[in-house]
């Protein structure tokens, strides 16, 4: 085991807190993330951060039922995804799971690797969300410095993918507000 479990147990229990705070009402509105609303960014902020991050901790793939659903859209869909978060933290904790490499069905790439992705996952469209329903997302120093790294590491594919936009200027920030800027936000986004 590695400080990364206690990263994404912070991450996590982030998330859950952003989650809870978001309105009916808001899942229609802007987000950071042009090409979604907030519906659409919980949908795969969820699948992915919650599901996603168990399905690579079993080696297994995401059932493709879980991509067409409407998580957003259920009644407690909230307390549903904390639940599922911590399903997927407790999954990381055998230290065996953090060997050897895992099979994306596209690529294979290191687990530890693949843990820190979803890390940046669950805390950069945690902000996401947060900006867009008027909250904040809160990471200790210690993992903006990691979700720095991991995002300077992968930040040219990810924008091969069009997962990232081109960087944004800033000249000062947290390493949070770096790494987010690094991946084409601008911390001062609002809607």
């Amino acid at each position: 085991m590695n400080e990364l479990h206690t990263y994404m147990q912070e991450c996590a229990a982030e998330a859950a807190r952003i989650a809870r705070g978001v309105k009916a009402d808001q899942l229609g509105d802007v987000t950071p993330c042009a090409e979604y609303d907030v519906r659409a960014l919980v949908n795969h902020w969820v699948l992915y951060t919650s599901y996603g991050l168990e399905c690579r901790a079993q080696r297994r793939p995401i059932p493709e039922d879980l991509t067409e659903r409407d998580f957003a859209g259920e009644e407690g869909w909230a307390e549903g995804y904390a639940a599922q978060l911590d399903r997927a933290v407790a999954a990381w904790s055998d230290p065996a799971v953090w060997e050897g490499e895992i099979d994306l069905g596209f690529a294979t790439r290191p687990a530890r690797e693949i843990a820190q992705m979803i890390i940046k996952e669950v805390a950069v469209h945690g902000w996401d969300v947060a900006k867009a329903t008027g909250q904040e997302f809160h990471v200790s120093g210690a993992v903006g410095e990691m979700l720095l790294k991991v995002v300077d590491e992968h930040a040219e594919m990810y924008r091969q993918y069009d997962g990232f936009a081109d960087p944004v200027p800033l000249e000062s920030g947290t390493a949070f507000e770096r790494a987010l800027a690094l991946s084409g936000r601008d911390p001062r986004w609002t809607p």
